[in-house]
């Protein structure tokens, strides 16, 4: 049984969600989600909560009865906080930069490496070691955030590459010498 699916969720006064079937949609003041659900579950609105139900006990419905609330709990955040990754990047010479609202990456390769981000995705870069990807879609955010951190993943050597802030590379040894 999923403890995370039993868990009511409670809707913040400025944010408006609409149930239609098993569409969910929410507003807020950052922008506008929505959501198809299974036909498993089944979402109920009661004052200011929501409570997901499964329809039939199956493997698959209790499978993405936890899954549900929380997409569900996501996009409530997203569109009252929004969500935010930050990359740093470590290397001799490696620099990031914005042109228009592109991310272009020099990390290595002959050429500069260049990325579109979606709509509802922003990318802002400081002091071009530093980046940070917000938007209200945290499955979008983090998407975008290791499609980025793949162009130069941190090597276990020297450590460098395109980490997360808080991700800890374990350092090898290198060569022992004669």
């Amino acid at each position: 049984m999923s403890r995370i699916g039993k868990k009511e969720i409670l809707i913040p006064e400025n944010i408006e969600v609409i149930i239609k079937d098993s569409n969910v949609s929410v507003k807020g003041k950052k922008g506008e989600l929505s959501y198809k659900f299974s036909q498993l579950i089944e979402i109920n609105k009661i004052n200011n909560k929501i409570q997901l139900k499964k329809r039939i006990e199956t493997k698959q419905s209790k499978s993405i009865y936890g899954l549900s609330r929380s997409i569900i709990n996501n996009m409530i955040l997203g569109v009252s906080i929004g969500f935010e990754k930050k990359l740093s990047i470590h290397g001799v010479g490696y620099r990031s930069q914005i042109e228009g609202n592109d991310l272009i990456l020099n990390v290595g390769y002959s050429h500069p490496v260049r990325i579109e981000p979606p709509e509802n995705i922003i990318i802002k870069v400081e002091n071009s070691t530093n980046i940070i990807i917000s938007g209200i879609n945290k499955e979008v955010v983090g998407q975008i955030a290791a499609k980025i951190r793949s162009i130069r993943p941190p090597e276990p050597y020297k450590g460098k590459g395109i980490r997360y802030i808080d991700e800890v590379i374990r350092r090898k040894i290198g060569k022992a010498g004669k």
